[in-house]
C-alpha cells in the first residue's frame, strides 16, 4: 500500500503544475513532437523539457526520438493512479453520507427517544 501511495504522490506532484496539465492535455489529442508542445508556451525550450522529465518521471508521458524530433504520447494507464485514489475517497465518502443519512432518516422516524422527550 506504501508503494502505491508513494506512485500516486509521483502522478498528482506531476499534474499539480498548470504547465504539465496543459502538455497532458495537449497530449491527450495524440502524440507532439517537443516543439509543438512548447509553441503555445510563453516558456523557453529548456523549461519545457524540464516539464516533460517531469511527466516522465512520473510515468505519465513516454517518448523516443526519431532522427532529430522527439515525439512525446500520452501513457493514459497511468492516469488509472490517480483514479483509483479518487475513486478509494469517494467511496468511503459516500460510505459516510449514506449513514450519516441514515440516522438522520431515524432521528426524524416518530417514537425515536428525541421525538419523545420533545412532547
Amino acid at each position: 500500500m506504501l508503494n502505491q501511495l508513494d506512485e500516486t504522490d509521483v502522478v498528482f506532484h506531476a499534474l499539480s503544475d498548470p504547465t504539465r496539465r496543459h502538455i497532458v492535455e495537449q497530449l491527450s489529442q495524440g502524440p507532439a513532437s517537443v516543439s509543438a508542445l512548447a509553441a503555445p508556451l510563453p516558456m523557453s525550450m529548456p523549461a519545457v523539457v524540464q516539464h516533460l522529465q517531469v511527466l516522465q518521471a512520473s510515468g505519465l508521458v513516454e517518448s523516443e526520438k526519431v532522427g532529430r524530433v522527439r515525439t512525446c504520447r500520452l501513457v493514459v494507464k497511468r492516469l488509472d493512479t490517480v483514479q483509483d485514489w479518487i475513486e478509494a475517497r469517494r467511496a468511503l465518502w459516500a460510505g459516510r453520507l449514506d449513514r450519516l443519512g441514515d440516522f438522520l432518516a431515524a432521528e426524524q422516524t416518530p417514537g425515536t427517544t428525541q421525538n419523545k422527550e420533545q412532547k
